[in-house]
């Protein structure tokens, strides 16, 4: 008899408003400008690759833990990064699967805009 694989628990995927989706919209329509960019629907949610490499995903329909969260991949993460990561209070770091660096971005207003495309272009960078 073969023995069982454990399953990791599966993410908690709340509903988005109508706010998030359009500001994730207007985040998508940015990053499908960049050079090799490519999206691919993944569980409510639409990933971005830069060639073969995924580094984001925004919601469309659900989103990860938060319901105005987008999540962003730096795989690795540099220390000087990791620590500027840790000092925003937008991202949570606690969550972060070990292993994947996955971090969560939390969109509050239009004025994150900035920011949040700053860590999707460090992410894009990464990903070469």
């Amino acid at each position: 008899m073969k023995a069982r694989k454990t399953k990791r628990p599966r993410p908690r995927m709340p509903h988005i408003g109508e706010a998030m989706k359009q500001w994730s919209a207007m985040l998508g329509n940015e990053l499908s400008t960049w050079p090799k960019v490519t999206t691919r629907p993944m569980f409510g949610l639409r990933g971005f690759y830069r060639s073969k490499k995924i580094f984001a995903a925004l919601p469309v329909t659900r989103a990860i833990k938060n319901p105005n969260s987008l999540i962003f991949r730096i795989k690795p993460m540099p220390p000087d990064l990791l620590e500027r990561a840790k000092k925003e209070p937008r991202i949570d770091t606690e969550s972060a699967v070990p292993g994947a660096k996955w971090f969560a971005f939390e969109l509050r207003s239009e004025a994150d805009f900035r920011d949040a495309l700053w860590w999707l272009n460090q992410a894009y960078e990464h990903a070469k």
